[in-house]
């Protein structure tokens, strides 16, 4: 079985649901830190002849000491209402926006409460509409245990994963070790940031192979006056100018290396 784990992020970019799509199986991965002025609660969109702007959901309280899975959307602010008036304004002329801002009106139809919750299930439906069959997984329960025993490894202690004293691997590596063998996974897939993290010759020596996806270069319309292109927007643009069924196909053009 082929998986990948990776925190949930809002409205990420074609890249993320093309290793989605890679797999047999998808973790979506909460229980780590806020990553402050991450991707978390926050894309880009383009409006039409003009730089990239933000959508941004707003958060309670931004902490790295908090995880993303406790992390609570300040629901106190009409940032729905907000963020759907930017989507209707920036592709007012994509050729799909009929097709796809029923999809986005769905999602935001919803009441969240945490960031997490927004994301996987935002995640999950575009998933859905694009016939991606992978399982997802939203579900941190049955990994605390691993979590617990990451707690030692911080301290160099591999007592809770005794078959890591082959290497034993920092804490980061060790988790997405762990999982795997949880999940009887054989083979691994990253994003294409981790090649300085995660080594293939160290995960081989636990009967796991790794690559690591990489996007094509991809370019489409984007209804710019100058033909200029902006890539790794958010999924939203692809979406807005491709369409659902040009959009599937763009999930295959990636290599793993």
């Amino acid at each position: 079985m082929t998986i990948a784990i990776m925190q949930p992020y809002f409205m990420p970019y074609l890249g993320y649901f093309q290793a989605i799509a890679a797999v047999d199986k998808y973790i979506l991965y909460d229980n780590l830190a806020y990553i402050v002025n991450g991707w978390v609660n926050k894309n880009r969109i383009r409006q039409r002849n003009n730089p990239p702007s933000w959508i941004v959901v707003p958060i309670k309280q931004k902490s790295s000491y908090t995880m993303i899975a406790d992390t609570q959307i300040d629901n106190s602010k009409p940032w729905k209402k907000k963020i759907l008036a930017s989507m209707k304004l920036a592709y007012a002329k994509a050729d799909y926006k009929d097709e796809i801002m029923p999809l986005l009106e769905d999602i935001f139809a919803e009441e969240y409460e945490t960031i997490s919750e927004l994301n996987c299930k935002s995640i999950i439906k575009i998933c859905k509409f694009l016939e991606i069959q992978t399982e997802i997984v939203a579900d941190r329960n049955p990994y605390l245990e691993i979590e617990k025993g990451l707690k030692l490894v911080e301290g160099g202690d591999y007592s809770a994963f005794p078959y890591m004293n082959l290497t034993h691997p920092i804490k980061k590596v060790a988790r997405v070790i762990a999982i795997c063998k949880k999940e009887g996974a054989e083979h691994f897939v990253n994003a294409i940031g981790g090649t300085e993290l995660y080594s293939k010759e160290e995960f081989a020596q636990y009967g796991i192979k790794l690559d690591f996806i990489q996007m094509h270069d991809i370019t489409y319309s984007q209804k710019c006056v100058d033909d200029s292109f902006e890539p790794y927007l958010s999924i939203i643009d692809v979406l807005m100018h491709n369409g659902k069924e040009r959009t599937k196909n763009l999930l295959n053009e990636y290599s793993l290396i």
